[in-house]
């Protein structure tokens, strides 16, 4: 059976994975030279099942507003004229609810822990280099009240399988020396025993290495999708730059782009894109670095090693 994987990320080349393994006949296809090189290279590389909040809580409408009046929030939003933007905002707001926010939290973490299971055994199996530090990760707080929030917030995510420590500031020092200095700026920290982090762009590579030479999945890069030919139940064709591509099963995970591909067969994706900031920077031999990955739980930036 041909199936045609739309998307080289890292969920497009998982997927292109285990379908082959699977017994289908796969294509890959992604615009870009290689795989891997938006959202799977833009990100702060922490496998965070101990983080997996939904954003949609009743914190964030407050947020939302104290931005369009020009605070610094940690999340933040501009006025536009893009009327999707109000469609999918409208439908965030009504999950901002304590209970709907407990339900989704509980689904994402089950998403999460499932994604991290799979993700150990495929790595186990395939043997995929990715740089992995497996030391749980630190969600820091720079004050104690937001601190015992936290402790209350993260107790959800302990009542369903996430092993947790409390570190006040001398503990977190201990654990990542990098905080020694700055240890009158922070109260303490949540360590997820069972999070860590990795680089995702060359776990992408070297599982794509694997699908091409191992498992014989044709990646075709430098192809861009344009259009899906079909109906909302049923797609005869893909249109590329590099021509039409047929097969018996397709599957979209193009991430930000697959909305509008969607809209092509009279699909409604409710997805919207969201801009991230993030920089890589070379380790100084001698220099201080953190050898553990985590947040800052003030302005939600998140590090690597």
């Amino acid at each position: 059976m041909k199936t045609l994987v739309l998307g080289g990320g890292v969920v497009g080349v998982t997927t292109a994975y285990f379908l082959a393994k699977a017994g289908h006949e796969v294509t890959l296809v992604d615009e870009k030279d290689g795989v891997g090189l938006e959202a799977s290279a833009g990100n702060a590389g922490i496998i965070a099942p101990g983080h997996s909040f939904a954003w949609a809580s009743p914190r964030a409408p407050r947020m939302l507003w104290e931005s369009l009046r020009g605070a610094e929030t940690a999340i933040r939003i501009r006025p536009t004229t893009d009327l999707r933007l109000y469609t999918w905002g409208l439908r965030f707001l009504r999950e901002c609810t304590a209970d709907r926010a407990k339900r989704n939290t509980l689904i994402k973490l089950r998403l999460c822990q499932y994604s991290q299971a799979v993700m150990n055994e495929l790595v186990r199996a395939e043997q995929i280099e990715y740089h992995a530090i497996a030391k749980g990760a630190l969600y820091l707080y720079r004050d104690g009240a937001e601190l015992e929030a936290g402790v209350k917030k993260m107790a959800l995510l302990a009542e369903h399988g996430q092993k947790q420590e409390i570190l006040d500031a001398r503990g977190v020092a201990q654990l990542d020396p990098v905080f020694e200095p700055v240890q009158g700026k922070i109260a303490g920290a949540i360590r997820d025993v069972g999070d860590s982090s990795g680089d995702s762009r060359l776990f992408v590579e070297n599982l794509a290495r694997v699908c091409r030479e191992k498992l014989g999945v044709v990646v075709k890069l430098g192809t861009r999708v344009t259009e899906l030919r079909g109906d909302a139940d049923r797609i005869d064709a893909v249109l590329t730059s590099a021509g039409e591509l047929k097969a018996d099963n397709y599957v979209l995970a193009l991430g930000v782009g697959a909305p509008s591909i969607a809209r092509t067969v009279g699909v409604g994706l409710p997805v919207y894109p969201e801009k991230g900031y993030s920089s890589t920077f070379p380790l100084k031999p001698g220099g201080r670095s953190p050898t553990v990955p985590g947040v800052d739980e003030k302005w939600l930036v998140g590090w690597s090693r």
